[in-house]
């Protein structure tokens, strides 16, 4: 429902945007992730047809972003990240007034504006003027909003933005029952959010798109090494030369030794598991004290980290941009 192709867009000499392509279809909630001017809000902007790219094309429902932008904004329901919201304006007449310039029948309004109002739980604000509202219940207005046309595209960008933990998670669901259903783009900078939520993680960084595809599939490409941590009772040396025979092992590193208790990091080139038999069968035949043997754990910052900065162990570094600009300084993220 979602098509980018090699989207680029220039602010002046700052490259914002530099040949994204990516797709996005009905019943995914995608989550959009990228450090501070990495290129979210430009792309979101293009696709939402605020913004027109310089080059490559984008389609959102079928529709060109530039041709047929009207026929897009019909299908799109767009949350910025500062709610278009009026806070002299009731909730009720806010979300009629929004029903009316989204050119929904009189006929329906009003089914559409209990639909939102239930969707978005605001029955126990319905009667408030918004500026009496916490910036929760503000959220959920403005992504009322978003939805009371019923498109079939959601395009978020920081729903969760200042929000404290409850009103978060609360938004969070809500994202996760509408993603269900429609097509669901949203950026944030909460990485645990994006765990919890998304089915699908786009990375952008320096205007690129620099990865993408389901949490796990990120986490196997940044292992390219199994790591595992091993903790033995014994004599370092010995247990030491006895591990870098073991067959499958690549490294074996000593990281701490703590009351004769020695703590290893193990990289594998094999399956896990098979490497996890060989090192338990060799305490049990050298009678060491296995305190402990687990997988290294790869979540989603770490993740983050490699792909924008590198940081993590064991692989190849992330792509570098192809300007030395400054990219997107100007973006408002």
């Amino acid at each position: 429902m979602i098509e980018v192709k090699e989207l680029t867009k220039s602010y002046g000499p700052t490259l914002a945007v530099n040949n994204v392509s990516f797709n996005a279809n009905a019943g995914e909630v995608v989550g959009f992730i990228g450090p501070n001017g990495a290129g979210k809000t430009t792309t979101m902007r293009i696709l939402t047809c605020y913004l027109t790219a310089d080059t490559g094309t984008a389609t959102v429902a079928g529709f060109d972003v530039l041709e047929h932008a009207i026929d897009v904004r019909k299908n799109v329901g767009y949350l910025p990240e500062s709610a278009p919201l009026y806070a002299d304006m009731g909730v009720v007449e806010y979300l009629k007034f929004m029903a009316e310039i989204r050119e929904i029948p009189k006929s329906q309004r009003k089914e559409r504006m209990r639909t939102v109002v239930d969707i978005c739980g605001l029955e126990g604000v319905i009667q408030k003027d918004i500026g009496e509202l916490s910036k929760g219940f503000r959220q959920r207005v403005g992504l009322a909003q978003s939805l009371i046309h019923d498109p079939p595209i959601l395009i978020l960008d920081e729903p969760t933005s200042g929000l404290d933990p409850t009103q978060t998670i609360e938004i969070r669901n809500l994202i996760k029952d509408i993603g269900q259903e429609k097509l669901v783009l949203f950026s944030t900078h909460i990485l645990p959010e994006v765990a919890a939520t998304c089915s699908r993680i786009l990375m952008i960084n320096h205007g690129q798109i620099v990865a993408n595809g389901t949490l796990e599939e990120l986490v196997n490409q940044v292992r390219s090494e199994n790591i595992l941590h091993v903790a033995i009772k014994g004599t370092e040396d010995e247990i030491t030369t006895k591990l870098r025979q073991l067959e499958g092992i690549i490294e074996v590193t000593p990281v701490s030794t703590d009351n004769g208790i020695v703590r290893y990091e193990i990289a594998s080139g094999q399956d896990i598991s098979d490497v996890s038999s060989t090192i338990f069968n060799a305490a049990v035949q050298n009678r060491w004290d296995l305190v402990e043997l687990n997988q290294e754990s790869i979540d989603l910052e770490q993740i983050f980290l490699h792909y924008t900065t590198g940081q993590t162990r064991g692989t190849h570094p992330p792509p570098k941009p192809e300007s030395n600009e400054d990219v997107d300084s100007t973006e408002e993220e």
